[in-house]
């Protein structure tokens, strides 16, 4: 198979679809390589690093998309990006496009096969190509959450672990998943008092587990929630429905109730976000101010450390990206259902039944498309 990588255009994403490490994994399997020249360069991977491992460096991303049947990258599409859509193309990366129905529809009229990195499952349910970037980006939430929770950034002038004869910071965490739980560990570990909430009784008994009397665990409803986000100095928001938006648990008329300059980090952002008065912002500009609570809702908050972002990604996502090169897409989903998972679009069909759901789309059976 002819696999290829290109530079992402986002605000100030330096991550890359492939690794140096990675390229060398496909070619040793066989599989012909190109590389958009300067696509590693953000995340600190020159372009001899790639030709050292065999991998062929093009000029533009037209000629990589032009040349491959497989483009790995990090995030989703740009409207300047549709213009390679094609039919029998396959796209492997992050889309959440249930927050995007523009992509949706151009890759749907197009043909092109989505292969989406967060909704392709393991044998235990969960998402081994998310996990990295939520772990990254739950950790990015307690450091950026306390950058801004700094009076000179427009918060309260709170140090979340406190000091001698000061009381701690608090932080309240809205879900209890992978994001959830590294905010945790962060948070915890810097002495801040926390409390994180979920909807699972059974996640809620391993996390009183995992940390003790370090944090109070809490069932996630809406009294809990509009309780305690009252005497909150930061809010995490990492709540996830893999493939549909995320639920909007912290609705407008709370903010009027917080503290002025508390901070909420909406980790959700990429599936629309669960805080009703949150919208997507850049690296660039990452924080508004809503009824004196100070936002931050950047979209790609991993793309801010990129080099570890990169490796990470490439860990998690390769050994999938070699069963479609090595097996063809088809049989590599028959062979692992759990894995099909990841398809959102195929052959101009919605094959996500969360995807579906959110977007009002018909949804139609993958394995029945592959039957005929």
């Amino acid at each position: 198979m002819k696999i290829g990588t290109v530079k992402e255009l986002l605000n100030h994403e330096y991550r890359v679809g492939l690794t140096p490490a990675a390229v060398l994994t496909y070619i040793n399997a066989g599989h012909t390589v190109y590389v958009e020249k300067g696509a590693g360069v953000g995340a600190s991977f020159t372009d001899e690093e790639y030709i050292k491992v065999g991998a062929e460096i093009l000029d533009s991303a037209q000629a990589v998309y032009e040349a491959c049947d497989m483009i790995v990258k990090v995030k989703h599409l740009l409207p300047q990006e549709y213009k390679f859509l094609r039919e029998g193309l396959i796209i492997y990366s992050y889309f959440h496009l249930a927050a995007d129905p523009q992509l949706t529809e151009e890759l749907l009229k197009s043909g092109t096969t989505a292969v989406a990195y967060e909704t392709i499952e393991d044998s235990n349910g969960g998402l081994p190509c998310l996990k990295p970037m939520s772990e990254i980006a739950g950790k990015l939430s307690i450091q950026q959450g306390a950058k801004y929770l700094e009076k000179p950034f427009g918060g309260r002038g709170i140090l979340l672990a406190g000091t001698v004869g000061v009381e701690r910071g608090k932080v309240m965490i809205i879900g209890g998943g992978i994001s959830g739980t590294s905010a945790a560990k962060i948070a915890v570990g810097i002495g801040a008092e926390v409390k994180i909430l979920d909807i699972s009784l059974d996640r809620l008994t391993y996390l009183g587990d995992l940390f003790g009397n370090s944090l109070e665990t809490l069932y996630s409803d809406e009294h809990n929630i509009q309780k305690n986000i009252q005497d909150s100095d930061l809010i995490i928001g990492a709540v996830l429905t893999p493939g549909a938006k995320a639920p909007k648990v912290i609705k407008k008329e709370y903010l009027k109730s917080m503290k002025p300059g508390a901070v909420i980090v909406d980790i959700a952002i990429d599936q629309g976000g669960c805080c009703e008065s949150s919208k997507p912002t850049t690296h660039d500009d990452p924080t508004f101010v809503e009824e004196g609570v100070v936002h931050y809702c950047v979209s790609n908050m991993p793309g801010g450390v990129p080099r570890t972002s990169t490796i990470a990604l490439c860990n998690a996502t390769t050994s999938y990206g070699l069963r479609i090169a090595n097996m063809g897409l088809e049989k590599a989903c028959k062979k692992d259902k759990n894995f099909a998972r990841g398809i959102n679009t195929y052959k101009g069909h919605c094959t996500h039944k969360n995807l579906a759901r959110s977007l009002e789309l018909d949804y139609t059976n993958l394995f029945d498309l592959m039957e005929d």
